[in-house]
């Protein structure tokens, strides 16, 4: 396999902030591509590198483990460095700072713009534009650089001033009230963010197109892509049904769309810990039965077809629960694989970090420990390349960690011009004061 990889010698000038955005460079970064993040030390961008800057051991126990989980339950003196729920979208990645409010900081920028191939940001609409930085000003700079818009709602429309994080373009793009159980209340179900990954592969993917097309035309171009038309694409069945149809869907539970009886999610013996069945055609019906030792109640003739089975759904899941309930779960899920059954584990992620067929796929590859984290264990990519190692290279960037290479390799500033910029307050490893009592 060649140590080539697919975006060698591409440049991003890095904006994005949470997941959305930092997911769809990760993903170019893994394909090689530099991607500088433009890191302004005096304005704490929410939910970006930490839960909170300032946050400390009483809090990091009070929050749930995906949004504090720093180690040991101790962010220490630089919690942006080293809260998990945001460090896996920086690996690959470098790091500087400069206020680019200012103009000095600005005119880092635009020189940055200049010799970068792409651009990407999700802020809130109009923020580089306040900046000086609209479309055709970073186009007057660099006319065939890629421009990739990732906003919440888009640019234009009625809902073009609203805030958006990944819970949010769920509820827009009709998870909220998709998901849950059949007779439970869309108030009651808990948030997911899986918005933002949809619109950073999406976005990612767009970046590439785009790419691909400048190598054949020599022409850059400017990418819209809504977060809350990516969050859709998880009930396409519900969104094209309504439009063509005029069919409204409702919440199923963990039942199946395509007809598939039983289907659902049943516990095993242990602290909520369950199993995942699915009988997708009639001969496995019959080997689920004859896996739980041919029951009279699953003998009826007339379940011999999944619109049969379909009509005392609810009673074949409280039977399946019962013969469920007492078994291992992994023991269980391993034995109606083989017995031809559609099955698999629940895993919580405690559980998904320890599952050895995960590890032997290769997910995991230790970094060593910095001055804010210990040795761990980090997620590579979650895809391979048939002619290049697209892997996890350099480890999550820290705040400001690559300020020289940045201000000296990259842009060519002289010791001089460096130090103007440092004692300005440019050029910093920690957010200024300002910064911190905003947040």
């Amino acid at each position: 396999m060649s140590d080539y990889l697919p975006l060698e010698g591409i440049r991003i000038c890095d904006f994005t902030i949470v997941w959305a955005g930092q997911s769809a460079t990760m993903y170019l970064a893994d394909m090689g591509a530099e991607c500088i993040k433009v890191e302004n030390p005096y304005v704490w961008n929410p939910m970006t590198r930490a839960a909170s800057p300032r946050i400390d051991k009483t809090t990091c126990q009070l929050i749930p483990p995906w949004l504090g989980g720093h180690p040991n339950n101790d962010p220490g003196p630089r919690p942006w460095n080293n809260a998990p729920a945001f460090l896996h979208v920086l690996r690959n990645k470098k790091s500087f700072t400069v206020d680019s409010r200012r103009p000095e900081g600005l005119a880092v920028v635009k020189q940055l713009l200049a010799i970068s191939d792409v651009t990407a940001e999700n802020l809130p609409v109009g923020t580089l534009d306040r900046l000086g930085l609209d479309d055709d000003t970073i186009r007057s700079i660099r006319p065939d650089i890629i421009i990739l818009h990732v906003p919440a709602y888009g640019r234009t429309g009625e809902y073009v001033d609203g805030r958006g994080y990944g819970a949010h373009m769920d509820a827009v793009g009709g998870s909220t009230i998709l998901r849950g159980y059949e007779d439970s209340s869309p108030l009651t179900n808990v948030q997911i963010f899986a918005g933002d990954f949809f619109a950073g592969a999406h976005a990612a993917v767009a970046v590439l197109a785009a790419l691909r097309h400048r190598r054949r035309t020599g022409q850059g171009q400017v990418i819209e892509l809504a977060q809350a038309e990516c969050s859709s694409q998880m009930f396409p069945q519900a969104a094209l049904d309504a439009a063509w149809n005029g069919r409204e869907h409702r919440s199923i539970g963990n039942r199946s769309i395509e007809g598939f009886v039983p289907n659902g999610v049943f516990p095993t013996r242990g602290d909520d810990r369950w199993i995942a069945i699915s009988a997708r055609s009639d001969d496995e019906w019959r080997a689920l039965v004859a896996f739980m030792g041919n029951p009279s109640w699953a003998t009826k003739p007339e379940f011999a077809t999944a619109e049969g089975r379909a009509a005392e759904q609810a009673m074949i899941e409280e039977r399946i629960a019962e013969f469920t309930a007492n078994r291992d779960r992994d023991d269980l899920f391993r034995e109606l694989q083989e017995a031809g059954v559609t099955a698999g584990p629940v895993l919580s992620a405690k559980d998904a970090t320890e599952d050895p067929h995960l590890a032997a796929t290769g997910a995991w590859k230790t970094l060593p420990a910095t001055e804010d984290y210990p040795e761990t264990e980090f997620s590579l990519p979650p895809y391979r390349f048939s002619k290049s190692n697209v892997t996890l290279r350099t480890e999550p960037c820290l705040f400001g960690q690559h300020n020289d290479y940045v201000y000296r390799e990259v842009l060519g500033l002289s010791d001089e011009e460096i130090e103007r910029l440092r004692e300005a307050g440019h050029i910093r490893t920690t957010y200024g004061e300002e910064a911190l009592a905003a947040s």
